[in-house]
């Protein structure tokens, strides 16, 4: 569910998570800087950024494992928990290396939350046995930790954060640690767990990939920064600057100058050549300025002969990489190297002249001069 939550009286409520003007530092480095932002109730949040972007430093902040600096308002279901400790803060957290006692049983590792809240022992052995059940491991609460693979102790970590019942469940690069294949499994098995509980997930990670498929909403974090928030599709489709795109995994980048915009359309000078596509900065567009030009591999055309297609460019093929369902092409241009992804086998590079590419898979977008922050 996404969008405002309604209470059950029909009217609206307010979010699940609220933060306003966090700022926490580390001495003189600023992790979080100035932050706002809500969750709302039965939303998958994927907060998405580079290693020393703020992102676990935020989640800690949540948690109530770090202390802000300084915080405007922090609220979780509507309380102020600015103050409350970690223990009395209703969210859990799974964290990518499980943390889970190695002389306990999987029964003792997820009730042991249960058992410090004080419930008795036959109530959280049933919900222990439930939360087990949740996430595919029913008949394991006597199994002992050490005779678990990786992906079964993450599931361990999630029914143990799943067994208090909280409002928020916090996950900090939980599938960092397992294998490609597992990785995958288990995204779509938390996906699953998501739609079945309605609960509000907040998800960090650094994989793009991660973001993009199991989120509602993903908020891209740079320098203790939020630099682009929206859904998955807009981060993919509609970065706002350099660093977006090149973090979304937009291969081709060129640097050039702005000629005009208007009405959402923009041309830019790439040496002799003008290119056109969609202008997608955050500000008023401005001629001379410094813009990148991001086309992604898939959107690169080839053409033979003449023709007019549009934002053409002749071309010379470079090395070729085979990737199994596909091949990527990097290609010699007047305006540097460019970057295409072939899936016709049957292709003849030798009878290519030009690549090309639609408007519509063109965005331009300011290029980001400046270097890091200094604190």
């Amino acid at each position: 569910m996404t969008g405002q939550a309604m209470a059950d009286n029909g009217g609206p409520r307010g979010p699940i998570l609220e933060i306003r003007d966090l700022t926490h530092r580390f001495g003189e480095v600023v992790a979080v800087d100035h932050v706002s932002l809500a969750a709302e109730q039965g939303e998958f949040l994927t907060i998405l950024g580079e290693s020393g972007s703020g992102k676990t430093t935020l989640l800690r902040v949540i948690s109530g494992l770090e202390t802000p600096s300084e915080v405007g308002t922090l609220r979780i279901a509507g309380a102020d928990v600015s103050k409350t400790p970690a223990s009395d803060r209703n969210c859990t957290t799974v964290f990518q290396h499980y943390a889970l006692f190695p002389h306990m049983a999987v029964g003792e590792n997820v009730g042991y939350g249960l058992k410090v809240r004080g419930v008795v022992p036959r109530e959280r052995e049933l919900r222990s046995r439930e939360a087990l059940d949740l996430v595919r491991l029913g008949g394991m609460y006597d199994r002992r930790v050490h005779q678990l693979s990786g992906g079964e102790r993450q599931r361990v970590a999630l029914a143990r954060a799943l067994v208090t019942r909280p409002a928020i469940l916090l996950l900090d690069e939980p599938l960092g640690a397992l294998d490609e294949k597992l990785r995958l499994e288990m995204q779509v098995e938390l996906l699953e767990l998501h739609n079945k509980l309605g609960m509000t997930f907040i998800y960090i990670t650094h994989s793009q990939e991660e973001a993009l498929t199991m989120s509602n909403r993903v908020i891209l974090m740079r320098q203790g920064r939020i630099v682009q928030e929206g859904p998955p599709r807009d981060l993919f489709d509609r970065p706002v600057s350099r660093f977006v795109a090149d973090f979304m995994g937009v291969e081709n980048l060129l640097d050039g100058a702005l000629e005009g915009a208007a009405d959402g359309a923009a041309t830019a000078r790439l040496g002799e050549h003008t290119v056109h596509g969609r202008w997608c900065g955050t500000g008023a567009p401005r001629v001379g300025e410094p813009v990148c030009v991001c086309v992604r591999a898939e959107g690169v055309h080839f053409a033979t002969g003449g023709g007019a297609e549009p934002n053409r460019i002749a071309c010379q093929p470079g090395a070729t990489i085979y990737k199994g369902k596909y091949i990527d092409q990097t290609l010699e241009t007047g305006v540097g190297v460019l970057n295409a992804r072939i899936w016709d086998r049957n292709l003849d590079l030798g009878s290519v002249s030009h690549v090309w590419w639609h408007e519509e898979d063109c965005v331009i977008v300011p290029t980001e001069l400046a270097g890091p922050r200094v604190t």
